[in-house]
């Protein structure tokens, strides 16, 4: 059964993955905390938490909670900042089979850039993925993802600064995602992730204020796959670059519908609070779902659904 997936086919080195399971940043730590549970090795690869220039503390307490088939967050991008990353983060993964792909954030294109930088040549980063749902802080605060032109922007400027293999990860929270990833395609993305989290806020009746400390916060988990999976499949078929699917996946049928509406691989997220053997649980599923119906390559399954 061949499982393998190539998820950067016009790079130069490429970025093949041995299965289309990974996990999603910020849902999986630095990967470190997770072997004593199970075989991190076996995963097609792992998507660190969000990365800045600087460290971050995060936003106020509290950051989190449960709703209804999901998870409301505003961490903040708490994280140790790129240079700790790579003096204490990457020496461990340089040893790792799975390959490690870092996502990283920034407040100007220009910091992007400069996290692209710090990254290139380091042993053990296989990859960067490009958060484009940060508030852009020198345009007035609105995310660099909503609009396709600044998204390519700060695409092209990554580029510009690395070698490694670039991932965009788009957010749902634009009036047009397709345009998004065309966009960024353009600009030398060589493969797109999305969803990132809808927004989205609870408010506690009693108190009359909201319960998240920074007000609003991302929406995740089983609630929102059906949107994940209508923004795949339109993406899937407007794109040539490859495109990893993630939103609500809490099972391996779950990530069979998104292989099959057109994502060479998948991310595992809020499904790792709940069971931290979650992406593992859904590569087994995946199998036994290629086992059963005779499928021999994942390569039939991409795109089944879109005939």
């Amino acid at each position: 059964m061949n499982l393998a997936v190539q998820i950067a086919p016009e790079h130069k080195s490429g970025l093949l993955l041995s299965n289309p399971v990974m996990t999603a940043s910020g849902t999986f730590g630095y990967g470190t905390e997770y072997p004593h549970l199970f075989d991190i090795q076996k995963l097609g690869a792992i998507v660190c938490k969000g990365t800045t220039y600087q460290p971050r503390e995060g936003n106020p307490q509290p950051r989190l909670m449960e709703t209804a088939s999901g998870v409301l967050n505003s961490i903040g991008l708490q994280n140790i900042g790129v240079k700790a990353l790579v003096r204490e983060k990457a020496p461990i993964w340089a040893g790792w089979r799975v390959p490690v792909i870092v996502n990283i954030a920034g407040e100007t294109i220009d910091e992007y850039a400069r996290i692209a930088r710090e990254l290139n040549g380091v042993a053990g980063v296989s990859a960067i993925e490009v958060n484009i749902s940060c508030p852009n802080v020198s345009e007035g605060g609105a995310e660099f993802g909503v609009d396709p032109k600044t998204a390519a922007r700060v695409t092209a400027a990554v580029k510009a600064s690395t070698s490694l293999p670039l991932i965009v990860k788009l957010t749902p929270n634009t009036g047009d995602i397709v345009k998004v990833a065309l966009a960024v395609a353009e600009a030398g993305a060589d493969a797109v992730s999305l969803i990132n989290t809808l927004k989205g806020m609870a408010i506690d009746s009693r108190t009359r204020r909201p319960v998240i400390g920074n007000r609003t916060g991302g929406l995740s988990g089983p609630a929102i796959k059906p949107v994940a999976l209508f923004m795949v499949y339109e993406v899937a078929g407007a794109v040539t670059i490859p495109v990893i699917g993630c939103g609500g996946i809490t099972g391996g049928s779950d990530a069979v519908e998104f292989i099959m509406a057109g994502a060479s691989a998948v991310q595992i997220g809020t499904a790792s609070f709940n069971n931290p053997r979650a992406p593992f649980d859904i590569l087994r599923g995946i199998e036994r779902f290629m086992e059963n119906h005779g499928v021999n390559d994942l390569a039939e399954l991409i795109g089944a659904a879109r005939g």
